[in-house]
């Protein structure tokens, strides 16, 4: 049975990857956005990958070196060492997105509970941490000393995550 996998390339390799894949004949996905570009003396409309570093392939996880031995690629994505299985849904939602023409852009991946800092707008420098109401993404801002917390409505684009290295 195939399964779809998150295949992590060198810099600025993704077009290399998906075009050398699909010369091995292996289903590949590379997800692309059309953006304006503008150089010094013209504009241009270029296609550049939604996530930078991946693409997908769709394989039977046995043939996995196949695509580890294809130029390019720096390695397959794996969590607590198995190769990280990308359901066919998700693959699927993401081509009706971009097929579908609508505009997508990336964004930081937060999980209610991370600790994150604001890094534009009115409120950058403050930390806190996220929550989610209504479908709506809030930080909070805990007082301690009293052991109230208070929150506000903010983008995920105005958040970066803070790393806690000490786990």
């Amino acid at each position: 049975m195939k399964d779809w996998i998150a295949v992590y390339t060198k810099p600025r390799h993704e077009k290399v990857v998906d075009s050398e894949l699909k010369e091995k004949l292996i289903e590949a996905y590379l997800p692309v956005i059309r953006k304006k570009h503008n150089w010094s003396d013209r504009k241009k409309w270029i296609e550049t990958p939604i996530f930078k570093s991946y693409i997908f392939a769709h394989i039977e996880q046995k043939n996995y070196i196949e695509v580890l031995q294809t130029r390019g690629v720096h390695h397959i994505v794996k969590f607590q060492n198995k190769i990280a299985v990308i359901p066919n849904y998700q693959i699927e939602n993401l081509k009706k997105m971009i097929d579908g023409g609508f505009d997508p852009f990336p964004s930081d991946y937060f999980i209610v509970g991370d600790e994150v800092e604001v890094v534009g707008g009115p409120l950058k420098g403050i930390t806190g941490i996220i929550y989610r109401y209504n479908s709506q993404d809030k930080l909070i801002i805990k007082i301690d000393a009293i052991q109230h917390a208070v929150a506000v409505q903010i983008e995920s684009k105005y958040l970066k995550p803070i790393k806690n290295y000490a786990n």
